[in-house]
């Protein structure tokens, strides 16, 4: 029961400062005992009056915070640095990659390629800071993923502390960060640089060109829904980093999430606009392979079952992602 209390208090506290304050805190609560039973050994009851006199978890954190005056407290204050500068950092360097391939591409243009970047800069940094801080706002006075809020509770009793957490039910921090990364860096290179994405074509004399995958004339359309599908997903990775395990409610997100992924998945990519509908015929141009070549073959089978490919691929990764997480929020 001590040890639920200690932890109860200490995951609403900053990551650094849970260590001192478990162990301050353990001290606090052993005097205690000590005081009304001296050298003997605590029954349950002593260590319910001594909980009881401390006051919920959330009382006590706040104590040792010394204010309750935050936009995003304390409990998200850490996953919100954490996210906020993946998500900047990922979104220079993504910008910065898009940079250096257009320069690549087009050598001539290099000068309008800076001020673009420079421009996307600018302009892409605030706006990503201000929703990573509305996510975080929304979650913090929306309920999300946070404790109970037992310190509003008047009947509040150490029975209704919950168990620490199998450790196999936790989530490491690198997961969620390396998931984010690659979303932000895809966000990015769809948002500014779709055309990238194809086969380059390289000949004596260095780059030649890319042969797309998507469909640059009616691909402006689907944007939207592309960084829908991204964002989404960004959110869950950000969920699960807050949450730092496996739990019932995260898994219902999640099943969430992925639901509304595998709906955009299927509605982006099995439009008939979506890829390239040229793309052999742009290969055949560019020289990668002779028209009625075996390898022409083979990449034309390949490429008229690259939707069902991707589909089954991604709802895989996605149905997995759900049963994982539910089998492991299922562990003690």
């Amino acid at each position: 029961m001590i040890e639920r209390y200690i932890y109860a208090v200490t995951q609403k506290l900053p990551q650094n400062q849970r260590d001192d304050i478990a162990i301050e805190l353990r001290g606090l609560i052993e005097d205690m005992i000590e005081e009304r039973i001296g050298s003997g050994e605590a029954s349950n009851q002593v260590v319910e009056e001594v909980l009881l006199e401390l006051g919920s978890p959330r009382e006590m954190a706040n104590k040792y915070r010394g204010t309750k005056k935050y936009l995003i407290g304390p409990e998200l204050y850490d996953p919100f640095l954490i996210v906020l500068k993946i998500v900047l950092i990922s979104m220079s360097v993504g910008l910065g990659a898009v940079f250096v391939i257009q320069s690549i591409i087009t050598p001539p243009e290099i000068l309008d390629h800076f001020v673009k970047l420079i421009v996307a800069l600018v302009t892409g940094l605030p706006q990503a800071l201000g929703w990573v801080a509305l996510m975080f706002v929304l979650v913090e006075y929306g309920g999300g993923l946070k404790t109970k809020d037992l310190g509003l509770d008047k009947a509040w009793s150490p029975a209704m502390l919950t168990a620490i957490p199998d450790p196999k039910r936790r989530i490491k921090r690198s997961e969620p960060i390396i998931a984010i990364i690659f979303y932000v860096i895809i966000m990015v290179w769809f948002a500014f640089s779709s055309d990238f994405f194809g086969i380059y074509v390289f000949n004596d004399n260095g780059f030649k060109e890319v042969v797309p995958f998507l469909n640059e004339e009616a691909f402006s359309m689907y944007m939207p829904f592309v960084l829908l599908f991204f964002a989404t997903f960004i959110v869950k990775e950000c969920l699960k980093l807050i949450s730092g395990k496996w739990t019932m409610k995260l898994v219902g997100y999640t099943t969430v999430i992925n639901i509304l992924g595998i709906v955009v998945i299927f509605f982006l990519i099995t439009g008939d606009s979506f890829w390239n509908p040229e793309f052999m015929n742009d290969l055949v141009q560019a020289g990668v392979v002779a028209e009625g070549s075996e390898g022409y073959q083979i990449g034309e089978a390949i490429w008229r079952n690259s939707t069902r490919i991707t589909v089954a691929i991604l709802l895989i990764g996605l149905v997995w992602d759900i049963i994982d997480g539910w089998i492991k929020a299922r562990k003690k």
